[in-house]
C-alpha cells in the first residue's frame, strides 16, 4: 500500500491509550473484543459518579446527564457513521438485540411474498432476526451463499459474488443484509457497489422498495463507514470490538425510521426512539464518547488545522490501513509459505495480506492430504498455543455459524477455524510471536 501519511507511532499514539496493554499480555482475539481505552472507562465512572439522575428534568445536574447520555453520543456516532442527522443513531446493549428489534419493529409493514437477501457468510447477528422474520410466514428467506474462489487449490478460499446477488433480485426483493467485512473471511464487500447494485437491478425488475443492512461490526475498526455515500438504510457496529464499552449502535435512514417500522417504544414516546425499548444504560453511552477523539488524534497534528472531523476520520483511517499491512505481512508470509501449505494450511478467505483486499482478521485450517479434513484439530493447534503464556488467539466459529457448518468448509462448526485477529494497536513484534509459536506448532513440531 503507498501512503503519504505518517506512520503511526504505536506505543506513543495507540497503546498509551490502553491500560490492558501495558501488562504486556498480545491482545490477537479482537475480532471477539478489543481494548478499551482509558478514557472510556474514565467517563463512565464520571457519569456515575456525578450525574447519574433522570433525564428530561429542570435542575442542572439532569440537564447534564441528559446532554451526556444522550445528545453527546448520537453526536459522535453520527459522525462515526457519516449521517445526516443524530436522530438517525439508536443504542441497545449489544448489535445483535438492536437487529432482532429492527427485525420486529419492521414485521408489522412486511407484505405477503416480500423477499429477504441474506448473506450467509455473515455474523449471525444479521442473520438471525431476518431468518426468524421470514419464518413467521409472511416474508420468504433467500440466502446468498459465498461460493468458492478456487476450488481446486483452496475450497476454504470463498466470497460472496456480486453475479449471484443479481440473480437473487426479483420484483418481490424488500430487503438485502450483508456484512462489510465477515468475521471469519476477513475480506471487504464493498457495501457501496452491492448498494449501487441492488438499486439498479432491482429497479430493472420492478422491485417497489428495497431496503439494505450492513454489518459494520467487523469493519469499523479498521476502515470509515458511510452510510450516505454508500446508500444504505441501515448500519451498525459493536462500541466493545471498537475501543468502547460493551453496547451496540445502530444507523436508521431518516426515510426508513419513518416509514419502514413501528415503534417498539412506549407509545406515548417520541418516533426516534422506537428502536431503543427502555432505553440503553446511559453512563455506558456517556463512555462511547471517547472513542471518536481517539480515533482523530490518530489523524497526528501536522498541517490538519481547520480539516473537519471526516477529513480528519480519513487521515486517520489511512495511517491506520497502513500499520495493519505491515502486521499482516509476517503472518502471511508463513500462512502462504510452501512449507506452511505442505503441512496442510488453508487460509479461509481471500490468500492476501494486501489491505486493499482484507482486514487484519484471518482465519484458517491444518488439513491432510485430501486437502479437506483437519490433521490438526482446530482447538489443539489453539491450546498449544496458549501454552504459552501471554498470548491470546481462538477458535471456532465465531457466531457465523451457517457458513463454517457448510460441507465443504469442514464437518465440525465447532472446532471450526483458528483466527488471529488484530488491530492497530498490535505490533509487528506480537505478530512474529505468535508466527514463531505457530511455525513449531504446525510446521517443525518438536
Amino acid at each position: 500500500m503507498t501512503t503519504l501519511t505518517t506512520p503511526l507511532d504505536v506505543q506513543t499514539e495507540c497503546r498509551a491509550h490502553f491500560p490492558s496493554l501495558q501488562s504486556g499480555f498480545i491482545f490477537a482475539d479482537n475480532g471477539g473484543g478489543s481494548q478499551c481505552l482509558k478514557d472510556v472507562a474514565d467517563r463512565i465512572y464520571d457519569y456515575l459518579l456525578n450525574s447519574n439522575v433522570q433525564f428530561g428534568a429542570g435542575y442542572s445536574v439532569s440537564i447534564v446527564s441528559t446532554k451526556r447520555g444522550t445528545v453527546d453520543p448520537q453526536k459522535a456516532a453520527a459522525v462515526l457513521f457519516n449521517a445526516a442527522s443524530p436522530e438517525e443513531i439508536s443504542f441497545g446493549g449489544s448489535s445483535t438485540i438492536l437487529i432482532e428489534n429492527l427485525a420486529h419493529a419492521m414485521e408489522p409493514l412486511v407484505n405477503e411474498g416480500d423477499e429477504f437477501i441474506v448473506s450467509f457468510a455473515d455474523h449471525e447477528t444479521n442473520v438471525g432476526p431476518w431468518v426468524r422474520l421470514a419464518s413467521h410466514g409472511k416474508a420468504i428467506l433467500v440466502p446468498w451463499q459465498p461460493r468458492p474462489v478456487s476450488p481446486n487449490d483452496n475450497p476454504y478460499n470463498v466470497a460472496l459474488s456480486m453475479d449471484d446477488l443479481k440473480d437473487l433480485i426479483t420484483s418481490k426483493t424488500r430487503l438485502v443484509a450483508f456484512t462489510a467485512c465477515s468475521n471469519i473471511l476477513g475480506a471487504w464487500t464493498h457495501p457501496k457497489e452491492i448498494a449501487a447494485l441492488v438499486r439498479k437491478v432491482g429497479a430493472e425488475k420492478g422491485a417497489k422498495k428495497i431496503e439494505i443492512c450492513v454489518d459494520c461490526v467487523g469493519y469499523a475498526p479498521h476502515r470509515r463507514i458511510d452510510v450516505r455515500d454508500w446508500d444504505v438504510e441501515y448500519a451498525f457496529f459493536s462500541y466493545y470490538k471498537f475501543y468502547g464499552p460493551h453496547i451496540g449502535v445502530l444507523y436508521t435512514r431518516k426515510s426508513s425510521l419513518d416509514n419502514s417500522l413501528t415503534s417498539l417504544a412506549h407509545y406515548f414516546l417520541k418516533d426516534h426512539e422506537k428502536l431503543e425499548p427502555g432505553g440503553p444504560g446511559y453512563e455506558v453511552t456517556y463512555g462511547t464518547t471517547g472513542v471518536l477523539p481517539y480515533l482523530l488524534s490518530l489523524a497526528g497534528n501536522s498541517g490538519l488545522e481547520g480539516k473537519s472531523d471526516g477529513e480528519l476520520l480519513d487521515v486517520a483511517y489511512q495511517r491506520i490501513a497502513a500499520h495493519e499491512e505491515e502486521l499482516m505481512k509476517p503472518i502471511f508470509d508463513f500462512l502462504l509459505s510452501e512449507e506452511a501449505k505442505k503441512a496442510g494450511v488453508r487460509i479461509v478467505g481471500p490468500e492476501s495480506g494486501k489491505v486493499e483486499v482484507r482486514a487484519p482478521t484471518i482465519s484458517f485450517v491444518v488439513v491432510g492430504p485430501d486437502g479437506k479434513t483437519k490433521r490438526l484439530q482446530s482447538k489443539d493447534v489453539v491450546a498449544k498455543v496458549h501454552s504459552q503464556p501471554g498470548i491470546g488467539i481462538r477458535y471456532g466459529y465465531h457466531y457465523s455459524h451457517r457458513l463454517l457448518a457448510r460441507p465443504d468448509l469442514g464437518d465440525d462448526p465447532a472446532d471450526g477455524v483458528i483466527r488471529v485477529s488484530l488491530l492497530h494497536y498490535n505490533t509487528t513484534e506480537e505478530v512474529q510471536k505468535i508466527v514463531d509459536i505457530l511455525n513449531g506448532i504446525i510446521v517443525s513440531p518438536n
